[in-house]
């Protein structure tokens, strides 16, 4: 019967955790983007330019949007670049020879879809798409159409130069300030994980099997299309071995694994996968006499770790001290 069982608490968890894979990254672009805007807004003071505000606006959305795509980000931003610049020269077709010779909604209509219509056409083609996004998206605003058009050359020219004048800046910033190399950052995850294995074998950070998963799988996710098969099965080897230390903790009261654990891992907090991978030998002698659940379960965990250590000793021997 469902009444027959106790009600059971349920468990409360200490709120969502905040876990940022790698900081570097983040702090560059919020680095770069200080200096665009700070540059932008120099500019704007020093010379007076009554669209200077715009051009700041301007340098910011495109530095700021485009940063996450790394190496992609300086493509994507001149990409960005042509394309407004590309809806301005159109724009100022339309508003000043076309519309000034129109005077119906329909004709109207027919003057803006002749570059609305194409660029959309060409957002879903496989060719610049940034282009034609740019196109699609940057048109309207520069032509600025209302019920009662007002034909100002000056205040157009001043918009549109504010428009591209930031977007190339934005532009301009990836290249003097690039974003980090694939294969660096590459390199910084697996430092990352290995310092946080050490920590977590030391005792020094949460050692439940979910926090440790999480804290890797957002590294894991981020992990660089360049990255090497080797370097990649390295991470997923300190997953696993992280989640196994968390399950024999979990498990050492209950069994009384003794001091092998302990010295095993103060062995992984070293670096040192020789000996611990000995004294995981040690730990699996003991537990082999047992026949408990829970001392296969533990067997299971303690030859898995030992197997990572085998295959990836240069890895997690990485830095330790000689």
């Amino acid at each position: 019967m469902i009444l027959a069982d106790p009600v059971r608490p349920a468990p409360r968890h200490g709120g969502v955790r905040l876990r940022v894979p790698d900081w570097l990254p983040s702090l560059v672009n919020a680095g770069r983007a200080f200096v665009v805007i700070g540059v932008a807004e120099l500019f704007w003071i020093v010379t007076e330019w009554p669209s200077g505000a715009t051009a700041v606006t301007w340098a910011a959305i495109v530095v700021i949007v485009n940063a996450p795509r790394a190496e992609q980000a300086y493509a994507a931003a001149v990409s960005s670049t042509v394309g407004t610049s590309l809806a301005a020269a159109l724009a100022g077709i339309i508003a000043f020879a076309v519309l000034p010779n129109l005077e119906t909604f329909a004709a109207f209509s027919l003057a803006i879809g002749l570059v609305l219509v194409p660029a959309g056409a060409g957002m879903a083609q496989p060719w610049q798409p940034a282009i034609f996004t740019a196109i699609a998206s940057f048109f309207p605003p520069l032509l600025a159409p209302a019920n009662q058009m007002t034909y100002d050359t000056q205040q157009f020219y001043n918009t549109t130069l504010a428009i591209i004048g930031g977007s190339g800046v934005a532009a301009l910033s990836f290249r003097l300030i690039p974003p980090l190399s694939p294969a660096f950052r590459t390199r910084r995850l697996l430092a990352l994980t290995l310092r946080d294995l050490r920590r977590l074998a030391a005792g020094q950070i949460p050692s439940t099997p979910e926090d440790w998963e999480g804290r890797v799988y957002g590294r894991l996710s981020v992990l660089p299309d360049e990255a090497l098969p080797l370097q990649r099965s390295q991470l997923v080897a300190a997953l696993s071995v992280g989640t196994e230390i968390s399950k024999l903790r979990r498990n050492a009261r209950p069994l009384d694994l003794g001091s092998e654990l302990g010295d095993a891992l103060e062995a992984v907090a070293r670096g040192d996968s020789v000996t611990a991978t000995s004294r995981l030998t040690h730990l699996d002698a003991e537990l082999a006499v047992r026949e408990s659940a829970e001392a296969l379960h533990a067997r299971g965990s303690v030859l898995a770790m030992s197997e990572a250590f085998t295959q990836h000793a240069a890895y997690f021997d990485d830095g330790a001290p000689r």
